[in-house]
């Protein structure tokens, strides 16, 4: 099987995500290693990281979220742009990709998933978190 690139396997964490919310949101009972599974029959490092590292820090992740959201909160976002923000905020955050990726990956998830004015909203708070982190 082809290497997948990290951009698909961070769809695939936005889809994760989202689903997983979905299922809160919802009352259903879940494990997030059978979601992760359902849509990634091969086991990946990656993957698991991400989905695994906001789930264990979702409420942190939002702290920082609507810190930077002027005049808004994570929640009142749609579940697809709350995925794509948490995973830029876990990722600039936690893991030693490079700011600038995280950042544009999750711009690039926006464009694809989101509208424009969503987009630039989580544009702007990855710089947030991004600055203060410096």
């Amino acid at each position: 099987m082809a290497e997948i690139n990290r951009s698909e396997l961070r769809k695939i964490i936005m889809t994760c995500l989202y689903q997983i919310s979905v299922y809160k949101s919802n009352k259903i009972k879940y494990e997030t290693k059978k979601v992760i599974k359902e849509l990634q029959e091969v086991e990946n490092d990656f993957v698991n990281t991400i989905v695994f590292g906001v789930e264990d820090n979702i409420k942190e992740l939002d702290e920082v979220a609507n810190k930077y959201l002027k005049g808004w909160t994570i929640d009142r976002l749609g579940k697809t742009d709350q995925a794509i923000l948490r995973m830029g905020i876990y990722e600039l955050l936690y893991t030693d990709t490079p700011d600038v990726v995280c950042i544009n990956e999750a711009v690039e998830l926006a464009k694809e998933y989101s509208d424009d004015k969503v987009k630039n909203m989580i544009n702007a708070v990855l710089d947030g978190v991004m600055k203060d982190k410096e």
